[in-house]
């Protein structure tokens, strides 16, 4: 056993009348990597942020080798060896990778120009480092999600970091990408790193973690060997309570088809034919660039369609305007819920109120009472703590920012719903939410159109299957007949080649 590199000890800190931390105690060994867990909303982003320097605590102290330190800053925290690479990208995207990657601490040569061959030498360094091949003089914003995830990787292990905190850092990669960083954790770890690692996937904090540290409701609820905790006791941990099937729903039968899809083409996918059913929830699976995103903005009428038609109850909706489809009938919950999804800095009432407006107002004046009550009833429905319907959305974790963008279209009472990525960076325990309220609308006879590039859950929450490959659907099948092989083998087009090809391939699709 070896001395901690970092000890934080009794911890607390309040917003007003909620306490957020309540006297968390928490240490970390060098070259060990800490799963830290709990759902959202537990704490475990405040306790970081105190790390960082982002939020001062209100009591307790940090230790690094055994000596206090008084972190107030980021500065302060990079200075005593602390780096955090957060679930959501802090980047800037009109800059190039390689102005991101030396952001602050920019090479200067004579009179103090910017030194641009230094830094773009430097910037491949820094990716080489992590085996990631990118073009530094690209644009980071051109990049995918995933991409610019490594960026910021790069950037962090570039700063020769002792703790390294990585808050999902796995979210939005590819599986292939995704082993890469494991890689160069256990390379970290090997060189005397130490990690707190935030993820959601038990998978993989039982492949990286060597002790495990549940928080639940701003306390300490645990700290074990991951060698001798199951993922029941980790769930009833963060839960406080059992969770028996995370996939189970009743059988359903579909009604008449609410979405018909014919033809439909543009940004590289098609043509595709779709019909979901009332009552129907249909999922969605595929690689990165199988053209499943791009295929549900067409039907939402975020992005133009070259050619096909899109009927909601066999009413024709107009291609290319949003507000056409809303009007239509439909909702979607985007991937980027940040950027696509919410207004961050207006409240919770507001983002769940907007898609609802011409209903609760007369002559441009709002029935604020109305809009209230009903916002507050749909925040009930999902979870969401009532006190929180003023606070700006970009305060709420992610895992209720998330509910928030549903309610969004519960409110509207939409008749399809389109739900992209919808549980990327959600506790297990809110999953669990999220399946009921889907499997709750499906109910209703709403339809349901699910992206997932979880395959369990692609599989285990809908009635049928789809899998796109190269911007078109492959194959089609009922989902108690869905196997993750099977759809490894459409999804990377081994399913027509001999089997021996199928494991590089396979290494493309997400976790």
């Amino acid at each position: 056993m070896t001395a901690p590199l970092l000890k934080l000890e009794d911890i607390t800190k309040r917003y007003g009348g909620t306490l957020a931390l309540d006297g968390v105690s928490l240490d970390l060994r060098a070259g060990e990597v800490h799963a830290l867990m709990g759902e959202n909303g537990a704490g475990k982003s405040t306790l970081m942020k105190v790390l960082a320097g982002n939020v001062a605590a209100d009591a307790g102290r940090i230790l690094i080798d055994g000596k206090e330190v008084d972190i107030r800053s980021p500065a302060e925290a990079s200075a005593n060896g602390i780096a955090i690479i957060h679930q959501e990208l802090n980047t800037v995207p009109y800059m190039s990778v390689a102005e991101n990657l030396a952001l602050g601490k920019e090479p200067r040569g004579r009179f103090g120009m910017l030194d641009r061959k230094r830094m773009l030498r430097e910037a491949r360094e820094k990716l080489a480092r992590i085996h990631a091949d990118v073009d530094p003089t690209r644009p980071l914003g051109s990049l995918s999600v995933g991409m610019q995830q490594m960026v910021e990787i790069a950037r962090a292990v570039s700063e020769n970091a002792r703790i390294l905190v990585l808050d999902e850092p796995t979210a939005a990669l590819s599986r292939r990408e995704s082993q890469e960083l494991y890689a160069l954790i256990d390379h970290m770890r090997r060189v005397g790193v130490g990690l707190v690692y935030i993820s959601h996937r038990m998978e993989e904090v039982w492949q990286l973690a060597d002790r495990i540290s549940v928080l639940r409701d701003g306390g300490h609820v645990g700290t074990g060997p991951a060698s001798e905790l199951t993922e029941a006791k980790v769930v009833s941990m963060m839960v406080g309570r059992d969770i028996e099937d995370l996939y189970h729903h009743e059988s359903r039968t579909p009604g008449a088809p609410v979405l018909e899809v014919e033809g439909l083409e543009g940004n590289g996918v098609g043509p595709v034919d779709l019909t979901v059913g009332a009552g129907e929830v249909v999922c969605m699976a595929g690689l990165i660039g199988s053209g499943r995103t791009e295929m549900a903005r067409m039907i939402f009428g975020a992005d133009r369609r070259a050619a096909g038609v899109v009927r909601i109850s066999g009413k024709v909706s107009a291609p290319g305007d949003p507000s056409a489809a809303i009007a239509d009938g439909i909702g979607m919950v985007p991937e980027n819920r940040k950027e696509e999804g919410l207004f961050l800095e207006h409240s919770v009432l507001d983002n769940i109120a907007i898609s609802s407006l011409d209903r609760l107002s007369t002559l441009g004046r709002i029935h604020r009472t109305e809009r209230r009550k009903e916002v507050l009833d749909r925040m009930a429905a999902l979870h969401l703590r009532q006190n929180a319907v003023d606070l700006p959305v970009e305060a709420l974790s992610g895992g209720n920012q998330q509910k928030a963008a549903v309610a969004r279209w519960l409110m509207r009472d939409c008749d399809l719903l389109i739900f992209d990525e919808p549980t990327r960076g959600v506790d297990i325990g809110a999953k669990r939410e999220i399946y009921d309220l889907i499997d709750g609308l499906a109910r209703e006879g709403k339809a349901i159109l699910v992206i997932s590039s979880d395959l369990p859950e692609a599989i285990g929450i809908g009635d049928r299957l789809l899998v796109m490959r190269a911007g078109q659907i492959v194959h089609e099948m009922p989902s108690q007949q869905a196997t993750e092989e099977i759809v490894m083998l459409h999804a990377t087009g081994a399913a027509t080649n001999s089997a021996s090809d199928t494991t590089a391939a396979a290494e493309e699709v997400q976790p």
